[in-house]
Parts: structure tokens; sequence; C-alpha cells
């Protein structure tokens, strides 16, 4: 398991923080630490060298500001962007927005086949996510998620010029990245399940991905995740 690693992070804003300057010109990345969607675009902000450019507005979900619903986002969710005198948002949106609209490198593949690919596992990845969340709330989730993982091992073989999703790192594994890891936590602390045992490639893409700062640099305390899943998602007894 990687160590870790996080640089100086603003405090979340709550109901009783004041709004920043509102549509001044500032880009600004409304997000919650702990928010897998969100994470998306943080990675995706960090990748290509954006953050002094797009600044983070940590919102805390649990004691969220009026003001962000209000005046921000009116579908009071996280992620959503300030840009241009207007707020967008969708996470898996918001990394091709961040692509095409700023500079940095790319996370959108050229070869054809690897952009067909890619739309075809980002199709997926809802699915594989409410599948796996699905059998979580069910309290039985080895089966069916064995089966997602699966179908991810064999994604990863597709090409062999790397070892992320499409060789190298893009946009798929974004938008992979922070829900494989919070399910690989919680299936091991709650049900002793190893999701890379018997998967060598989904097991290399995790040891690449973790080398990787802008991943890494959005990771939240491993303990808080699980504990955050188990409230969430797993039955109460």
């Amino acid at each position: 398991m990687a160590t870790l690693v996080q640089g100086h992070l603003p405090p979340s804003l709550t109901a009783e923080s004041e709004p920043p300057s509102l549509f001044d010109g500032t880009i600004r990345l409304y997000i919650a630490y702990q928010c897998p969607y969100a994470q998306r675009v943080w990675i995706t902000r960090n990748y290509k060298g954006l953050q002094d450019k797009i600044e983070l507005i940590p919102i805390d979900l649990q004691n969220r500001p009026a003001w962000y619903k209000e005046k921000v986002y009116p579908q009071n969710k996280v992620p959503s962007l300030e840009h241009n005198n207007k707020v967008i948002g969708e996470s898996l949106d918001l990394i091709k927005y961040l692509d095409i609209h700023f500079e940095g490198p790319s996370v959108t593949p050229e070869d054809p086949a690897k952009k067909e690919f890619a739309e075809e596992l980002i199709a997926y990845s809802d699915k594989a996510n409410s599948i796996v969340f699905g059998a979580l709330r069910e309290g039985d989730p080895v089966k069916a998620a064995g089966e997602v993982f699966d179908q991810l091992e064999n994604a990863l073989k597709k090409f062999d010029d790397g070892p992320f999703f499409l060789g190298e790192f893009s946009l798929v594994d974004i938008a992979y990245a922070p829900f494989i890891e919070r399910f690989q936590l919680v299936l091991a602390d709650v049900f002793n399940f190893d999701i890379t045992a018997g998967r060598p490639k989904l097991a290399a893409w995790l040891e690449e991905l973790n080398k990787i700062e802008a991943y890494k640099s959005t990771r939240q305390d491993p303990k808080q995740l699980v504990d955050q899943i188990k409230k969430r998602l797993l039955p109460q007894k």
C-alpha cells in the first residue's frame, strides 16, 4: 500500500464560512476531500500542472455552506468548476473540459483505437462502481466485485505499451482511480479480499498509479475512507 502523501491543503468551508469573491476572474475548483467524483477532477488539475491557475475550494459536505447552492452551483454537489463567469459540473465532463481548455499534458489519447477503447471504459465505469457499491450494501460483495476486477484485469491487457488502461496514463485511469482506491481498502479491511490476487495487471496498475504525484497528493487517510464507507454503505449489525 502506498504511503499517503499530501502537501498543504486548505481547510474545508462550512456553513459558517464566508464565500470566496465569486465570479471575480479567479478559476475555482470546488471539491470535497473524501468525494471520489471530485477527486477525479482534482487529479486532472494536478496532472496538468494547474495548481497555480485553478484554486482549490474544499467544501464540507456534512456541514455545507448555504451560499454554495444559492450562489455557486444549484445542484449543490461537487465537483464544480467556476470558469469564465459560469459554473459547470459532472466529474467526467470536467476531466474533458480541463483537458480541452487548459494547457498541460493531455489525458486524452490521439490514437483512434485508444480513443474508442477509452469511451468503452468510461461508459463501463459507472456500471462497475454501481455493481461494487451495490454489493457492499448487500453485505456480500466478493463475487460481484471479483467479476468487475476481472473485467478490469482483461481491459489492462488490451495495450502493451505501458501499465495503464491505454498504455500511458489517461482520463480512463483518472476515472477509475478514486473508486478502486476505496474498493481496495474496504474489501481488504472488512472482507479480507485482496483485489490484486490473481490479477497481476491490476496489481501493476496500482503500483504505477501510486508513483504519480498528481494522484498521490489527492489521497486521503485510508482509515477515514474505510470508516466513511462502512457508515454509509455496509449493513449495520
